[in-house]
């Protein structure tokens, strides 16, 4: 009798539990934020539903709250679509020694994005052809973070030193191949650190793109000396990918400003009217005010914000994404282009456009930002400073619907408690 008492209880809480949630027509509503959606051209005061499967099923003026099974306020904040790291190195392992290539020097992702609204990095080249495979089984199959990858056009991948500099594994065809086999991973091809004075990397990834169906080549321009002009007039087709914009002007690496007068290069507006994308791709040593500054004073700004997350930049004037999304906010970009550089126009460059945006089907992710205002400072690679009013902090992060990060517990209801909560 009490084994069927018991039974009878459990499935009537079963019940219960079941009959709760299937009424509730969504997953999450974000209440009251400003919702900033480039794609759709929204800018301004809505909410918007999380179906149970992950996807944007509502957006309007005036969401039920009572249809959420989770409502989280966001009066106050902003709401953009989940952010896109589009330059990272994540093929962490245990090789010594073989800088961004199943290295120590790498990061695993999860630790690093969501607290800071990432839900998608884009690894910029640390596997080639060789080992992609590792690094999907190690890293991307293995993430909570949506993991894509740029193909480096070395098939030994980022090893460092001589490795990248071997024109016998720059091979065109065996790194298409491998981009058609794992189209859902891979998004482009990389070249980096080339020094040698020559075109061969970037023939090499440009033929790769052309074989895998048009794919993009990010490039990061090496040491040897070659033009940049040249790269980005004559190279680079449309949707081709310039990163470091803003790092550059030493002996072997030309920058977009002018060493004689500072301005920025004519070509540069002329590269853009072409088609070329600007990446800022930070880094640990490859972003200076020098070019910053003038940059932003002569009205051109980055089309896609990036960190170069690893382990050499992320403690330095890099930190993250939302850091590197400052320094533009102080330099005077404006708060919906800077969203734009961070969520469409990245998903645009990559050919995934089911991210980026809220619209209805799209992917489930969300990010909830704060911009505080106060007196807050941002430097480059020599320790250049500039002070700001304002700067963006994440409040929460929201992936395929299911919530990662929440720094004040905004989606979390308050206690229950007999008599109420004790006071503090």
């Amino acid at each position: 009798m009490r084994k069927a008492l018991i039974l009878f209880f459990f499935l009537l809480l079963v019940q219960i539990v079941n009959a709760q949630s299937g009424d509730s027509q969504y997953a999450i509503i974000i209440k009251g934020g400003h919702i900033i959606d480039p794609k759709n051209k929204i800018n301004e005061l809505m909410d918007v539903a999380i179906n149970k499967e992950g996807k944007i099923a509502a957006i309007s003026k005036n969401i039920d709250p009572n249809s959420g099974a989770r409502v989280l306020n966001a009066k106050g904040l902003y709401v953009t679509p989940g952010i896109i790291d589009m330059h990272t190195h994540n093929f962490a392992g245990t090789e010594p020694d073989k800088y961004l290539r199943n290295s120590y020097y790498a990061n695993q992702p999860d630790g690093f994005t969501f607290r800071v609204g990432v839900t998608t990095v884009v690894d910029a080249g640390s596997a080639g052809w060789r080992n992609f495979e590792k690094f999907k089984d190690q890293t991307i199959d293995r993430s909570r973070t949506r993991v894509l990858s740029f193909l480096n056009i070395v098939g030994e991948g980022m090893a460092g030193g001589a490795i990248e500099q071997d024109n016998a594994d720059m091979d065109a065809k065996l790194s298409a191949d491998m981009a058609l086999k794992h189209k859902e991973h891979i998004v482009g091809f990389k070249v980096a650190h080339y020094n040698k004075p020559d075109w061969v990397p970037i023939d090499r990834a440009i033929e790769a793109g052309t074989l895998a169906g048009n794919l993009p080549v990010i490039v990061d321009f090496g040491g040897g000396g070659l033009s940049l002009e040249e790269l980005t007039m004559k190279k680079f087709r449309a949707g081709d990918i310039y990163t470091h914009t803003f790092g550059g002007g030493g002996k072997d690496r030309e920058a977009i400003t002018d060493p004689k007068t500072g301005k920025l290069r004519p070509f540069v507006f002329q590269a853009s009217q072409r088609g070329v994308i600007w990446d800022v791709g930070h880094g640990a040593a490859s972003f200076s005010f020098q070019h910053a500054i003038p940059a932003a004073k002569a009205g051109f700004f980055p089309d896609v914000i990036s960190t170069d997350h690893h382990g050499g930049s992320m403690n330095s004037a890099m930190k993250d994404i939302l850091n590197v999304m400052n320094k533009f906010l102080t330099l005077g970009m404006e708060v919906p282009a800077i969203i734009n550089s961070v969520t469409w126009k990245p998903a645009q460059v990559i050919h995934r456009e089911q991210l980026g945006n809220l619209s209805v089907g799209s992917e489930g992710d969300v990010t909830i930002l704060r911009i505080r205002k106060g007196k807050f400072g941002v430097f480059d690679q020599i320790g250049q400073r500039l002070e700001g009013k304002q700067r963006f902090e994440c409040e929460a992060t929201i992936k395929g619907g299911r919530v990662f990060y929440d720094l004040n517990g905004l989606t979390s209801p308050l206690p229950k408690v007999v008599g109420g909560l004790p006071s503090l």
